[in-house]
């Protein structure tokens, strides 16, 4: 295999492309918009539905997990006030996704080729041709 499980991590971490590493998920100039395909090696970065909601899935709980949940423990415990924690709850809930919505897309990239690495095309064999269509 070309691109090996550990190749495939440090890319989705460092949201590089998973397949060839450029940083080619996101367009130039813009800090939303994907690629549809890597301008680089041609990999389709957008291949179906899945793809935005299951990357809308894991920054929605990435949130609820590193962000909300440690403002909630630490209003329960007392350390911070009631107000204090309603407004950073507020402000984080729509900060955080935003802030986290590149890498979002790059782990949710990583965990789908983590997973089915042969899907890569850099992976992939080429097709030996058939010896009839020779003849």
């Amino acid at each position: 295999m070309h691109v090996t499980r550990v190749h495939i991590v440090q890319r989705g971490l460092a949201n590089r492309c998973p397949n060839c590493g450029n940083r080619t998920l996101f367009r130039e100039g813009t800090l939303f918009e994907v690629n549809p395909e890597c301008p680089a090696c041609g990999l389709k970065l957008e291949r179906d539905e899945g793809f935005f909601l299951g990357s809308l899935s894991l920054n929605y709980g990435v949130t609820l997990v590193v962000f909300l949940l440690p403002v909630m423990l630490l209003a329960f415990a007392g350390v911070i006030g009631a107000t204090t924690a309603i407004v950073l709850a507020g402000v984080g809930a729509i900060g955080f996704p935003v802030l986290f919505y590149r890498s979002s897309r790059s782990w949710w990239l990583m965990a789908y080729y983590y997973f089915l690495p042969h899907h890569l095309p850099a992976n992939q064999r080429p097709i030996a041709p058939d010896e009839d269509e020779n003849t």
